[in-house]
């Protein structure tokens, strides 16, 4: 039978590796989920390097029906330049904010997906599991249309 001191220092080793085990659990979740701050750009032109992961990029955002797109710039949607958006998979929160997200710059926090294409395959990638959608830069506002009158 093992002495006091013995037991004593096999409690603390035994200890030290559950705290040292639960910090480590603690801790990676917490780096798995900070996502991937990325352009539009890296995502239409290399789009393999950020398949499956979690990413964080801002784009001007139009959610309409069969439309749900993130375009590189206003310009490019009142243009119709298909080539440089990414197909949006709006969650009922998003649907809620339309008014105050569509039409204007946001920041997504979602899951890219390079083969998944959006409306009939016409898209360069799709964000989807969005957890995040924020306004960026309230484009009516930054033009004069939507200020409040006196």
């Amino acid at each position: 039978m093992p002495t006091t001191g013995r037991r004593i220092e096999k409690m603390k080793l035994i200890s030290a590796v559950c705290i040292f085990l639960l910090a480590a659990l603690l801790i990676a979740p917490c780096k798995a989920d900070e996502p991937l701050n990325v352009t539009l750009v890296q995502l239409i032109a290399n789009p393999q390097p950020f398949d499956g992961k979690l990413i964080r990029v801002i784009g001007f955002l139009r959610i309409e029906f069969e439309g749900d797109v993130l375009y590189l710039h206003r310009e490019d949607y009142e243009n119709a330049i298909l080539g440089d958006g990414i197909w949006v998979e709006v969650t009922p929160e998003m649907t809620k904010q339309t008014e105050v997200l569509s039409m204007n710059y946001v920041l997504l926090e979602g899951v890219f997906n390079s083969n998944e294409r959006g409306h009939m395959g016409m898209w360069s990638g799709t964000i989807s599991r969005i957890r995040r959608a924020q306004l960026w830069s309230n484009v009516n506002r930054t033009r004069g249309v939507g200020a409040p009158s006196k």
